[in-house]
């Protein structure tokens, strides 16, 4: 064997271990990220628990490749090294059709698997469908602006901005739509995202097995103050949601045609407040456009403006 072909082995037997060193850093990495408080690993009610079950399902059938790659990558930078005599080098090999048949056949096999109990999954959680239960659920109309979220509960008559409470224990229907540009609503730990859309309606339903705080946010950017769009949702019981609505009936302003154009405007970081009534139908005049939607986020630096509807 000659320098130059043991110096290529070396060389090539170096980067494949740098790139095993960073494949074992990135793993670390996602590791770190799964002990994280609030994430989807940590879900909270059915649809969460449903969402976790579909993407671990993923992983472990995924690894079934995955793993077994990894330990031969190993195993041929070990066996053949430039100091192993014993290795047999074929230089002049070329095909193979067995070794055809098993590389394309078990990937092959794996992703129509995969594919199927994901397509399954996913069908069983469709957001249009309801979550059983003997109870009623509670209705919350969602409208995402720039760059807050105000939450309607048209059976109780009132609205609130940058916080969502809702009782544990019950299935909630949200209604969504957005009066600006797209945006996606989000509460991790309860489940499945979905999109908000100027003049459209989404549906989603989802439940909070116990009481607690759950962080909700916009998982599609839009604009300057897309950092602070986020809300919590607090799950608590039938009696404290009862008392919650008794307090909220007695404070704050009224939601109405006027005061919700006022609200529309740009604004960050907006803190949580409450409307004690809102006007009938507001949700169905934002969807339909009797109120103008928001001029969308500009540019920040004296640029055009992006339009909710389109253009600039």
């Amino acid at each position: 064997m000659d320098k130059s072909a043991t110096n290529a082995r070396a060389v090539i037997n170096l980067s494949l271990l740098r790139c095993l060193g960073r494949a074992a850093l990135c793993f670390s990495s996602a590791l770190a990220l799964t002990g994280c408080a609030g994430g989807v690993l940590q879900p909270q009610g059915p649809i969460g628990a449903a969402d976790s079950k579909i993407l671990l399902d993923a992983v472990g059938i995924m690894s079934v490749i995955v793993v077994p790659t990894i330990a031969a990558v190993l195993v041929f930078a070990w066996w053949f090294r430039a100091a192993n005599t014993r290795a047999r080098y074929l230089p002049g090999f070329v095909y193979s059709g067995r070794l055809e048949i098993i590389v394309w056949a078990i990937p092959l096999l794996v992703i129509m698997f995969l594919g199927g109990v994901i397509w399954l999954g996913a069908h069983e959680l469709d957001p249009f469908k309801p979550i059983s239960a003997q109870s009623k659920p509670t209705e919350v109309q969602v409208v995402s602006l720039d760059w807050k979220w105000l939450f309607i509960y048209p059976d109780q008559g009132i609205a609130s901005v940058n916080e969502l409470v809702v009782p544990a224990g019950a299935p909630v229907h949200f209604s969504l739509t957005s009066a600006t540009v797209m945006n996606s609503f989000f509460v991790p730990q309860l489940g499945s995202m979905i999109a908000t859309m100027n003049g459209m309606i989404t549906q989603l339903y989802l439940e909070a097995d116990h009481t607690g705080n759950f962080y909700g946010e916009s998982t599609q950017y839009s604009g300057d103050g897309f950092s602070g769009m986020h809300f919590i949702l607090h799950a608590v019981s039938a009696d404290v949601f009862a008392q919650w609505l008794d307090t909220v009936r007695r404070t704050g302003p009224a939601l109405n045609r006027a005061s919700y154009l006022a609200l529309s405007k740009e604004s960050q970081n907006v803190a949580p407040y409450t409307y004690r009534a809102v006007e009938p139908n507001l949700f169905e005049a934002i969807v339909t456009r009797q109120l103008p939607p928001g001029p969308g986020p500009s540019t920040g630096r004296g640029g055009s403006t992006i339009s909710p509807v389109g253009g600039r």
